[in-house]
């Protein structure tokens, strides 16, 4: 072996390691995609389930942290 290969497979391992990380980042990001899909689905659940017949909000612990500024 010469230096020119050794040079050259340094190369392709550095493009293996780069190709694996993409990879796992990939995977990652579609994982967390999921992850926040779900949650803001289990979110807009729990809001819909929190409203009475009416219309009108059920105690709700989260609402009542809104003064009457904000929702005007």
């Amino acid at each position: 072996m010469n230096v020119d290969d050794i040079v050259a497979e340094k190369i392709a391992a550095a493009r293996r390691r780069a190709e694996a990380a993409k990879a796992r980042r990939a995977a990652l990001n579609a994982a967390r995609q999921r992850g926040l899909a779900h949650r803001h689905a289990q979110r807009l659940r729990n809001q819909a389930s929190a409203r009475t017949t009416d219309g009108s909000e059920a105690s709700n612990p989260s609402a009542s942290n809104d003064t009457t500024e904000e929702n005007q």
